[in-house]
């Protein structure tokens, strides 16, 4: 490999971890070595980077000795544990799980949106929740033409969300209801909480814990991340943000209906906003109601960017406007971000290689 940073991935060989290698590998990033971190339990499995095969370490302190940049995906707790003894050797890290997001001095980065709360970091940058990044991409362009008063957003979200395992059960129940068994459920909606129902051909209105404001975690994440994207503090009333979040039957990439507010209804219009979309980095305009393109989990699978379409207006309300958003949970939403992340990191000279 040639001259460059020394990269380590923790959560290596999960669904995000195998995706931000791939991401890694089609990155701007020179690497000149990669440490693939993972639990004891996937130790001495073999992965490649760039064609040759790379054996995955357990995960520990030292593992991260001259490394330069850690993307990690591994869960929060192991977050919490490890990556301050990976600052403290000197590296930076990007972290896609939720335990440093809320911190006041961790920014919390969609590139395409805030890019510059990188200058003021600390050694940890944290990836937004999967849902509020291609909501961010989708608004922002709206935001800095003409303004947001209230944002209210319903998601859609796929199954792949949950991890790997999550992913597996979908699939498990969807061929024992066809099957014709009685479908058994583990983890859905989620782990942490005592119920568990089927997801497949079902709907759950309940993702991550429901806390005693009646708004599951999922809710609340989309709520306050948003602001402090956008507004840089998590309870800035300045935007009312608002939120339904659904788990659904699809294996991989998020929908999102979302309706705003805008300040300036004067100018804001549907053709403004779907030019704006249009010139928007990280957006795709799929908008053409007389030949039924609109976006779809099945074709935004695999991809970057984030889609919009449904444009339309409030009726009832001037400056109000309805649109439908999706996009691949896994990339956008977790990999790609990181890794997108991490190459603002280097082109803004904002990481040292030792």
């Amino acid at each position: 490999m040639s001259e460059g940073y020394e990269v380590a991935i923790l959560g290596a060989t999960g669904a995000v971890g195998t995706r931000l290698i791939q991401q890694l590998e089609q990155s701007t990033i020179p690497v000149s070595k990669i440490r693939l971190l993972a639990s004891s339990r996937s130790a001495g499995k073999k992965l490649q980077f760039k064609g040759e095969d790379v054996v995955v370490e357990e995960a520990k302190p030292e593992s991260f000795e001259g490394v330069d940049i850690v993307l990690a995906s591994a869960g929060g707790s192991v977050s919490k544990k490890l990556l301050p003894e990976a600052v403290k050797r000197g590296a930076v890290c990007v972290d896609n799980t939720s335990a440093f997001r809320m911190e006041p001095d961790v920014p919390l980065v969609v590139p395409e949106v805030n890019e510059k709360a990188l200058y003021n970091h600390h050694g940890i940058i944290a990836n937004p929740n999967c849902s509020t990044i291609q909501m961010m991409v989708a608004l922002e362009p709206i935001r800095k033409a003409f303004g947001l008063k209230q944002i209210i957003v319903s998601t859609y979200q796929a199954a792949s969300g949950a991890g790997q395992s999550a992913l597996n059960e979908l699939y498990s129940e969807a061929q024992d209801y066809l099957d014709g068994k009685e479908m058994s459920a583990d983890i859905f909606p989620t782990k942490g909480d005592k119920e568990h129902y089927p997801l497949a051909f079902n709907l759950l209105p309940q993702i991550d814990v429901l806390e005693d404001n009646l708004y599951s975690h999922e809710e609340w994440k989309m709520i306050h991340e948003t602001k402090k994207i956008m507004l840089g503090d998590m309870d800035d009333p300045k935007i009312k943000v608002t939120a339904t979040c659904v788990r659904v039957p699809v294996p991989i990439s998020h929908g999102e209906s979302i309706y705003i507010e805008v300040e300036d209804k004067e100018n804001a219009s549907v053709e403004a906003i779907r030019k704006l979309i249009d010139e928007a980095p990280g957006a795709v305009l799929q908008d053409d109601p007389e030949h039924q393109v609109y976006p779809q989990p099945i074709n935004a699978t695999g991809k970057r960017d984030t889609y919009v379409g449904r444009i339309r207006p409030d009726l009832e309300n001037k400056g109000a406007f309805n649109m439908w958003v999706v996009s691949d949970n896994l990339l956008k939403g977790a990999a790609w971000n990181t890794v997108q992340i991490a190459e603002r990191l280097v082109a803004d000279d904002l990481v040292e290689v030792k």
